[in-house]
């Protein structure tokens, strides 16, 4: 079985997407082959998929064997509702043995597999499952995409604890946007400082990826 690797965030929006493709180049850079996927994709209209796309056109740049892949090997389930999946598939049931063929596939051609959530951590994807109960299904370690705005404090430690008392092993990468970097440096950033709080960034995703791998 490959690392897995399962990127999750604070909420939506936060850099989920724009985190695993960081996290893919990174990578397959120091020499590993690198797998996809994201189980559960949302928005999808008329066959375009915004995120799944955006991943399958890097894979198949950065690993040669992911020639034959199409989308929906990459996103096996996918809903054209942009909500959470348990509305976007109005309550119905979520296939997960197709998830898991998704994988097996991919963990044949990699060494690591990253994997994308939708949305946050309390996403309901069915009537019983949330996604951090997802990441422990799928016995991966999570990366934490938090945000560097105003209020990004109480956000990352409230989704980290949720993580550790879960035991799932994590690491949390703040992906701060032009315009928040400097009030990140003086609002937020002091506190995490103090507290001897492994901070790492989009900018330094290197020093991330030499620390998720040693795990």
């Amino acid at each position: 079985m490959a690392k897995r690797i399962f990127i999750t965030a604070t909420n939506t929006d936060i850099g989920k997407t724009y985190t695993t493709k960081l996290l893919m180049q990174e990578l397959a850079s120091q020499g590993y082959k690198v797998g996809v996927i994201k189980p559960i994709e949302t928005g999808v209209k008329d066959g375009v998929y915004p995120d799944g796309d955006a991943l399958l056109t890097l894979l198949k740049q950065i690993n040669p064997l992911a020639w034959s892949l199409d989308v929906e090997n990459i996103v096996p389930i996918s809903y054209e509702l942009p909500a959470a999946p348990v509305i976007a598939s109005h309550f119905g049931t979520i296939d997960y043995k197709k998830i898991d063929e998704a994988i097996k596939e991919q963990e044949a051609m990699c060494d690591i597999l990253l994997i994308e959530g939708a949305g946050g951590l309390f996403v309901p994807v069915d009537e019983k499952i949330i996604m951090i109960d997802l990441i422990k299904v799928l016995n991966a370690q999570a990366v934490l995409v938090t945000h560097c705005s105003l209020g990004c404090i109480s956000d990352t430690l409230v989704n980290k604890k949720a993580l550790d008392d879960s035991g799932i092993k994590n690491e949390v990468l703040f992906n701060c946007r032009d315009e928040e970097k400097q009030s990140f440096k003086e609002i937020s950033l002091p506190y995490f400082q103090k507290r001897d709080f492994d901070v790492f960034t989009t900018a330094e995703i290197e020093k991330l990826v030499a620390k998720i791998v040693e795990i």
